[in-house]
Formats: structure tokens, sequence, C-alpha cells
């Protein structure tokens, strides 16, 4: 059994954003995060969970907690199964939703949400991890898929 902690943040809504991640298993440990210059909470709250899944080297049964309730509703409520059949219409966030699905494939994953900023260990270690990422400006990647779809929308 593996657990998964995952926070997401971001500086404005799109603004510089970060994600941290702890995975624990037994007496194993490892901490994971990254930071982008462009993009939004949801977005780094969700990559967070795809970035803990794709640290696992075999099919695992993952318990992941998330103070995200658009993360953990998508996939307990199912609504990302009716995205997928639509086509992602209206919806946002397709190319991070269809990176979680194919690792959603290889592991038996269960999602637990816990409140943000309530004194939950690894959740707070998840966002000081979350929130440094988003301010290290040196290392800060481009979210290319965000700043490509947003570049469109204001096109017109």
């Amino acid at each position: 059994m593996i657990n998964i902690y995952t926070d997401g943040a971001a500086s404005g809504n799109p603004g510089p954003g970060g994600y941290g991640v702890i995975l624990r298993a037994g007496e194993h440990y490892k901490e994971l995060s990254g930071g982008f210059r462009l993009t939004t909470n949801n977005r780094m709250e969700l990559l967070a969970v795809i970035e803990g899944l794709k640290a696992l080297k075999n099919p695992s049964q993952v318990t992941i907690y998330s103070d995200s309730k658009y993360v953990v509703d998508s996939v307990e409520k199912k609504w990302v199964f009716g995205w997928v059949q639509k086509g992602f219409k209206d919806k946002k966030n397709k190319d991070l939703w269809l990176l979680f699905l194919a690792q959603y494939k290889i592991h038996q994953i269960k999602f637990i949400w816990i409140k943000g900023h309530n004194n939950h260990p690894e959740n707070e270690r998840c966002d000081v991890l979350a929130v440094a990422a988003s301010k290290n400006k040196q290392s800060l990647a481009i979210d290319t898929f965000f700043e490509t779809e947003n570049a469109k929308s204001s096109l017109f």
C-alpha cells in the first residue's frame, strides 16, 4: 500500500504555480515538487497527483490524499469518465486529465479528501513544497499546453 499526499498552489489564477507531493510506503519516503511560470491552482492540484503516480515503479494499490475537491470529486464521483465520453466538451485541463487517466489504468487508486490548511502534517508539507516551487523564479517551467490554450482563447 502506497500513500500519496498532494497539494497545488498558484499565486494569482492564473499566475506562477507549483505542486508538492509526498510518497510514503512503509519506511520509504520521497518528496517531489515543481513550478510553472503561468498556470492555475486546479492544474497544479491535478499535476501533483499525476507526478506522484508517475513516480511509482510498479502497478500499486494507492491511496491519494488531496485537499482539492476538484480532483477528488472528479474521480470519486466519476465525472471525469463522463467528460471522456463527451470529448471533454467545455471542460478545462483535458491534457492533464488524459495523463491522469493513463496512470489510473495502471494502479488501483482510492482518493481521500482532506481539509486544507487544517494542520494535517503531510498536507501542510505539500503546501510548503508547492508554494516554494511556485516562487523559485530561476526554475519555473513553461506550462506549454496552458499557455498555448490561453493564447488561442485571447485572440478572439
